[in-house]
């Protein structure tokens, strides 16, 4: 009996081992499909307040200090060359913060976080943001379309791309860092000179390091032949409209310093109706990189 009582204690340890075993791979398992969240660490200012400045006398006092220029042309959506040519800009009181304080994007979207690669462009704010599950990993100012030419709004996804390619506008046009969303009608973002104001023939206009941030940062399609495309590239969403005849909407920002805030829930419900699209896209993208991956 007390060999028997032995065996059967012995027995049962060694079930309970192999079902601590079973849960232990299962939760690596589970550990290793998770994706890892990313978080990114961002410099808030003290205080966020804007105010007018006279350009020449702001560049004056300001133009050895690369930080604050980086800031100003953001935010006044503008580049180098055409900051200078404006008469007054608006400067914030306080430039201790990254860029991220002082564009409209929020932080964080939930609605995202399946999400691998977005890119939102905003036509009233001027500004775009790449986010990665959720996270907004960099963002800037953009020129788009003018009134006569819009750039279309709704999802495209990036297809074809090229570090310099001629403008099927106007073939005297050299597009620097361009990345076609809509191939049909010759739209995508580039670098270009960026006015202060929607001044493009329907492209996204953008400044010449964030042109090649999201030149990197986006997947071209993968074609299955000549005719048809096997998988899209990266996810772009551009909503809103732009008050032409009206004011800046930035210099707003002056008498109200969020003026131009996008909320979390606004992305929400801009992304909403695209997302399921999004996610297929994505997983037949993830597939085929599996595949080509595998030996």
């Amino acid at each position: 009996m007390k060999k028997l009582y032995y065996t059967s204690n012995i027995i049962l340890v060694l079930v309970l081992v192999l079902l601590g075993s079973c849960k232990k791979n299962e939760s690596t398992e589970t550990k290793e499909k998770a994706k890892p969240k990313k978080t990114i660490e961002h410099t808030k200012p003290k205080s966020v307040s804007y105010h007018f400045e006279k350009t020449k006398e702001w560049l004056k006092a300001n133009e050895s200090d690369s930080a604050k220029l980086h800031i100003a042309y953001a935010l006044n959506r503008t580049d180098k060359a055409n900051f200078a040519k404006m008469d007054s800009v608006v400067i914030p009181a306080d430039f201790t913060g990254d860029l991220v304080y002082y564009l409209p994007f929020p932080l964080h979207v939930a609605a995202l976080e399946e999400v691998s690669k977005v890119i939102i462009f905003s036509y009233p704010a001027q500004a775009f943001a790449a986010y990665e599950n959720g996270e907004l990993v960099y963002t800037g100012p953009t020129n788009m379309g003018r009134k006569k030419d819009p750039t279309p709004t709704g999802l495209f996804f990036t297809n074809w791309k090229a570090e310099k390619t001629t403008s099927t506008f106007n073939d005297e046009w050299d597009l620097k860092w361009n990345f076609n969303i809509e191939n049909k009608l010759g739209v995508g973002f580039h670098e270009y000179e960026l006015p202060g104001y929607p001044a493009s023939h329907s492209c996204l206009r953008l400044q010449e390091n964030d042109a090649k941030y999201l030149y990197k940062f986006a997947d071209e399609w993968i074609l299955k032949d000549k005719e048809n495309v096997k998988v899209k590239g990266t996810p772009v969403i551009v909503f809103g409209s732009y008050p032409f005849g009206e004011a800046k909407p930035w210099l707003a920002l002056v008498k109200d310093p969020k003026a131009l805030d996008i909320s979390e829930d606004e992305i929400e419900t801009q992304a909403k109706p695209f997302i399921q699209q999004i996610l297929d896209n994505q997983k037949v993208r993830e597939a085929e990189q599996t595949t080509t991956a595998t030996p």
